[in-house]
């Protein structure tokens, strides 16, 4: 269940419950704006501040924290109190109105203006009963029906946020229901973290058992030789190691341009974007204008390895040829083999290099790293005779399908985890559950 799906037209609340504007039962207060003209001359003070960054549903990430120097007067205004539910403006829609409780983390805290401060009426309304409210699919349902989406982004305002509609019971049963689900939601949140450790477990797995291959710790028997490589120290006797232009050819995409973007020549081509490791999305591609004269020098066929230029330089798949004809963007390098290596060889050695940061390091910075096709093509990598490399990339290969299948079920109990407890806090808040053992004598 997920907010498109649930209609909060269906519930049917408890007799005890009462249906209340936000705006009734607690103040809302507004952030400073970060302004680099303010004046900050006179009677100023220089304090924490919280950015949307910092407001997580459910939690905050504290780790990154800034400073503002601002007049004492507008520090006054957005001072945070232990209590205030924080709600954030803007962003993905899904993240509209998320709610956390301010404890006091952070001694005389601002908030910018892009996250409002929600202070509740202690008589009417529970702090933590507001937040699990908002993360709720009674909450997301509402902030995302009256939420205002651009093109990549979200968002609201204090208006919408004080007309929130609060199905609200009793104050004690509120904390109760609070009680219950700060219980019930560790115990999930605890369960997601030890499953999202196993997740960075295989991925240290996976990159240790490519760097052990790739390196030849896996031929015990071979006299082993300095590589000239720091990242892979020594490799086996047998193994040249050689510039990749000596056992493939390299060569960058096409320009592309709005104008290449109309005309009688349209063709499918990869971007990017399409391109991440192991894996190659054919579901969104674009169409430029191929003319005949460029096509047998960008036309891709499969098995070529596609590498990105820039983003995550290095990051590379292997074309399986999913698309008849097709075609790919200046920021791929296309590499195809001579006759010697594999393609598959290649992938492993860009991945293990990649683990190391070597291409991040190498890469030329401007504004974003990227990896030329010079770089590339003089890059130097271990090379084993062909049929030592399609041993070993048999072996990887098998070892990365373990990993994919033990990665895709770990990855299907988070989402049914997530599920379950947007599940369970919705029913609580709504009086769909009955909250009674929950422990009385939690803090409020």
């Amino acid at each position: 269940m997920n907010s498109s799906t649930f209609d909060p037209r269906s519930l049917r609340l408890p007799e005890s419950y009462e249906l209340v504007r936000l705006g009734y039962v607690a103040r809302l207060q507004n952030g400073l704006t970060v302004d680099a003209k303010r004046d900050i001359t006179g009677d100023v003070v220089t304090r924490p501040y919280l950015r949307v960054a910092n407001v997580q549903a459910g939690s905050l990430n504290l780790e990154s924290v800034t400073e503002i120097t601002v007049p004492r007067s507008v520090a006054r205004r957005s001072t945070l109190r232990p209590g205030d539910v924080l709600m954030t403006e803007g962003g993905d829609l899904d993240k509209l109105g998320r709610g956390t409780v301010w404890r006091g983390e952070l001694e005389e805290c601002l908030h910018q203006n892009h996250i409002f401060a929600i202070r509740p009426d202690p008589r009417r309304l529970n702090g933590r009963f507001l937040a699990y409210l908002t993360q709720s699919l009674y909450g997301r349902c509402y902030f995302e029906s009256t939420g205002t989406r651009t093109t990549n982004l979200a968002s609201t305002n204090s208006s919408k946020i004080q007309s929130f509609p609060l199905p609200l019971p009793p104050l004690e049963e509120q904390k109760r229901i609070a009680d219950y689900l700060d219980i019930e939601i560790a115990r999930i949140d605890e369960t997601v973290e030890l499953r999202q450790k196993q997740l960075e477990l295989l991925e240290d797995q996976d990159i240790s058992t490519v760097l052990y291959f790739v390196g030849g710790q896996g031929e015990p028997t071979e006299e082993r030789k300095p590589s000239g490589l720091d990242w892979i120290g020594d490799v086996p006797e047998s193994w040249p190691v050689m510039p990749v232009a000596y056992q493939y050819e390299v060569l960058l995409g096409k320009m592309l341009s709005p104008e290449r973007a109309r005309g009688e020549h349209l063709r499918p081509y990869l971007r990017n974007v399409n391109v991440q490791w192991d894996a190659i999305s054919t579901d969104d591609l674009l169409m430029m204008n191929f003319p005949p004269e460029e096509r047998v020098r960008y036309r891709l066929r499969a098995g070529d390895l596609l590498i990105c230029e820039g983003g995550e330089p290095g990051r590379c798949a292997i074309w399986n040829g999913a698309v008849d004809e097709i075609y790919y963007q200046k920021a791929l390098h296309r590499v195809r083999a001579r006759g010697y290596s594999s393609p598959r060889w290649l992938y492993y050695c860009m991945k293990a290099a990649t683990s190391q940061n070597v291409f991040a390091v190498e890469g030329n910075a401007t504004t974003i790293a990227h990896l030329t096709g010079e770089q590339l093509r003089a890059h130097r990598f271990p090379f084993p005779p062909r049929g030592t490399q399609d041993r070993i990339t048999g072996i990887l290969d098998e070892e990365a399908n373990q990993t994919r299948d033990l990665r895709s079920k770990i990855d299907r109990q988070l989402d049914l985890l997530a599920e379950h407890r947007q599940v369970l806090i919705t029913a609580a808040v709504t009086g769909q559950l009955d909250n009674n053992t929950a422990p009385q004598n939690a803090a409020a």
